[in-house]
């Protein structure tokens, strides 16, 4: 896969070097390059933004500068190949583990990282007459721009990519994974500490039991923290004991037949 990101500040994206995803570089798995936006401006101030039409507070990041940046970005790609472009913006469309899953199966991602109050909408506009865009939005919240948002997308595709993770089985087990449930609690050595033990099915070495009780955490841990998530799971793929944790939590099921 091939990520670029285009942004004012190439720093802040140095910690993609790190762990998982810089190793993914290393190997060649996660072809990613970042540029700095001022490259693009094309007065001796190099500058990127410029007062709102309309009147009103912070400034609006150029459409001409963003327009030849992206050009360029996309035009070095191969023959007739194109990007889906990612704008992060507090107004898009929620990053969601689904949406995660979605973006690692495209063969090349460009971000937009906005600053101040955002990138003159014509940007998109005039993008989306050629390629697939996308704007996403971490959470009911703002941040001082798109890199933060860049980095967690990135790190969150990356790990996604055969070969990344080590242990394939690490993403089926973890939270908001293929069974919409937040991952059970997870323990090491020692099997007391501080006068807390490790639950003693744990440490049993029967694995049916196991996997039993860690469903049973991941189901009351959803019902207690995410009942958003409780609402979404198909009624179809829980058996009688999911029916029983999920009724004790609060969240009473009906049978299959009753619920078809």
């Amino acid at each position: 896969m091939r990520i670029d990101v285009v942004t004012i500040f190439p720093d802040y994206l140095t910690p993609l070097d790190l762990s998982l995803v810089g190793k993914a570089r290393e190997a060649g798995v996660l072809d990613l390059r970042v540029h700095d936006l001022r490259d693009w401006a094309t007065d001796r101030h190099r500058t990127v933004d410029d007062t709102p039409y309309g009147g009103g507070a912070g400034m609006v990041m150029k459409p001409d500068v963003w327009g030849a940046a992206l050009d360029d970005v996309i035009g070095s790609g191969a023959s007739g190949s194109m990007p889906r472009l990612l704008v992060p913006t507090p107004s898009g469309r929620p990053f969601t583990q689904d949406v995660a899953h979605e973006l690692a199966g495209e063969p090349w991602l460009v971000f937009a990282c906005g600053r101040y109050e955002g990138i003159d909408a014509r940007l998109v506009e005039d993008a989306a007459t050629r390629l697939p865009v996308t704007e996403l939005s971490l959470g009911d919240y703002v941040l001082n721009g798109g890199e933060v948002a860049a980095l967690v997308v990135v790190e969150a595709v990356a790990r996604l990519l055969p070969g990344v993770v080590g242990n394939p089985e690490s993403l089926v087990e973890e939270s908001h994974g293929a069974d919409g449930l937040l991952e059970y609690p997870v323990y090491t050595k020692p099997p007391t500490w501080r006068g807390l033990d490790v639950p003693e099915v744990l440490l049993s070495g029967h694995h049916g039991n196991v996997a039993r009780w860690r469903r049973d955490q991941a189901l009351r841990r959803t019902a207690e923290r995410r009942p958003d998530l409780v609402a979404r799971l198909d009624p179809s793929a829980l058996d009688a004991r999911d029916r029983e944790v999920l009724d004790a939590a609060g969240f009473p099921v009906p049978p299959p037949s009753v619920a078809d």
